[in-house]
């Protein structure tokens, strides 16, 4: 491969990190965008907490990270003397997002009416998260050593699936005529191969294309796209200089809110290192190995970092280091990148942007991540390992319909519980069940999986190991529950409890249990 630049070891720079850049950039740029909209829209944080103290306090945080993971990557690239690694991409974590917005900020907004309160509540929420993040990484690779990569893969890519396809697909096919067009661009460029002209990454020419559409439609008065001047001209007013401002005082005024904040600050923390490991698993696959107690480590300093300074968002290794690598991403995309957060965070440029691209011409990238993803947990394990794959996926997508359901019925004024479950129930619409299955599903789906493969490869002792981590996990809230405590639900604990037992038993009597029998070819 051509490289451009070389300072004392690999190259920096090479012509793959333009598609990178701007395929990674723009996922980081939506998530950016929807975090300023969740901000501004639902937590209605006036514009001088927003512009002048979280996101400088977001762009730093996104800078360190980025930066970290691109001098990680230059050392591998040094340490092995190859020219084909791709440093990991990282990020606000997306479900996070969520959660810490409506689970913590929103409540305490509700309470207090106070913004200050719950943005103090979000930087506590983190301040706990990292410190678990700091002390799981050192434990971290125990488990990646003793779970099965379909476990990890496959978790995944239920994540990848449900959580990160569903909303861009659907977003697609709301505007079609940006969605699916752009989503085109997409495929061609980076599944089809296709080259466009001078080179230009087909990220940037799917953008370009949406705006064009967008804008060209407002030109005529048909609002596809939802551009107006107006909008832009509105952007403007908060471009500004702002850089990030210690807020070690509103760190420790949040912990008034403790014991709401550990409710979900501890099981999500254990997320994290699930995830990260899952991650860094996903990097390895793809023929880059990272150590995963640096990578842990880091996200827990860094999301302290920006914690202190105001940032009530945590960060994380992200799904996609295949599909970055696999377009050609190397070293350079990942520190650009936070480059450019930096730049766009601290001029206050990101309300201009809400108002200039068009989210849904930015979606295809997404939905393109997420395809890879759920591709890659078939793809890089073995064959008979794909029904426990299958069974990874099931507490995600019980998850995302459970949040679906919520949203349509919180839409509506209502609640399932209001509306009653044996009403659901016979309309066929399971609620308890989805809550109960996708409690936890990050580490239900790795449980599942990680027991089923044992299963379909006869060691039954470290399945019955693994049946009986979920039992203790889901006793303590962990796995299928809504929140951490004792007892959360029993029944399940005790079920898995009993598996272990079983397989336990036939770990003891292997020798006399019939060996499987090969299915007959079909006729």
């Amino acid at each position: 491969m051509t490289t451009t630049r070389r300072i004392g070891g690999p190259a920096l720079w090479v012509p793959g990190d333009w598609n990178a850049y701007f395929g990674f950039g723009t996922n980081i740029l939506v998530n950016l965008l929807v975090l300023t909209g969740l901000l501004r829209f639902v937590l209605r944080m006036p514009d001088e907490l927003v512009f002048g103290r979280i996101l400088p306090a977001v762009g730093l945080m996104l800078f360190l990270s980025t930066a970290y993971y691109a001098w990680l990557g230059w050392k591998l690239a040094k340490e092995t003397g190859r020219d084909d690694v791709c440093a990991l991409p990282s990020g606000i974590s997306v479900p996070h997002m969520f959660i810490v917005t409506f689970v913590i900020m929103l409540p305490i907004l509700s309470r207090t009416l106070d913004p200050v309160k719950a943005w103090e509540a979000g930087l506590t929420w983190v301040f706990v998260q990292s410190i678990i993040l700091m002390i799981g990484g050192f434990v971290a690779p125990v488990i990646r050593r003793i779970t099965p990569r379909a476990a990890l893969l496959g978790t995944l890519a239920g994540v990848s699936v449900t959580f990160i396809s569903m909303r861009p697909a659907l977003e697609i096919y709301l505007t079609p005529m940006i969605g699916v067009l752009c989503f085109a661009v997409i495929l061609l460029g980076w599944f089809g191969g296709v080259r466009y002209p001078r080179g230009t990454p087909a990220g940037l020419v799917a953008i370009a294309v949406g705006g064009v559409i967008a804008w060209g439609a407002a030109a005529f008065g048909l609002g596809i796209g939802g551009m107006s001047l107006t909008g832009l001209m509105a952007g403007f007013a908060n471009i500004g200089f702002a850089v990030p401002i210690p807020a070690i005082g509103h760190v420790f005024s949040g912990f008034e809110f403790i014991g709401i904040i550990l409710v979900t600050a501890i099981p999500f923390g254990i997320y994290d290192l699930v995830e990260a490991m899952d991650n860094v698993e996903s990097a390895e696959v793809a023929g880059d190995a990272f150590p995963t107690t640096r990578v842990l480590t880091a996200d827990g300093v860094v999301s302290m970092i920006g914690c202190l300074m105001g940032n009530p968002f945590i960060n994380a290794v992200y799904i996609g280091h295949p599909g970055w690598k696999a377009m050609g991403g190397r070293i350079g995309y990942s520190a650009a990148t936070g480059v450019t957060v930096l730049v766009l965070t601290w001029l206050g440029i990101t309300a201009v942007l809400l108002q200039l691209i068009p989210v849904v011409a930015i979606s295809p990238i997404l939905l393109y991540i997420g395809m890879l993803i759920g591709a890659q947990a078939f793809q890089e394990t073995p064959h008979k390992h794909a029904p426990a794959i299958v069974l990874g996926f099931t507490p995600h997508l019980a998850a995302w319909a459970k949040t679906l359901i919520d949203g349509a019925l919180g839409a509506a004024g209502t609640s399932a519980a209001a509306v009653g479950f044996d009403k659901l129930a016979g309309m066929g619409v399971l609620y308890h069940g989805l809550e109960v299955l996708g409690g936890g599903a990050i580490l239900g789906g790795l449980i599942l999986a990680a027991t089923a493969v044992f299963i379909i490869e006869r060691d039954f002792q470290r399945a019955a190991a693994f049946a009986a981590a979920g039992a203790v996990l889901t006793f303590f809230g962990f796995m299928h529950g809504e929140t951490v405590g004792f007892a959360v639900t029993p029944g399940v604990a005790l079920a898995y409890a009993l598996v272990a037992a079983g397989l336990f038993v036939c770990s003891r009597n292997e020798a006399r249990l019939t060996p499987p029998v090969a299915a007959a070819p079909a006729e």
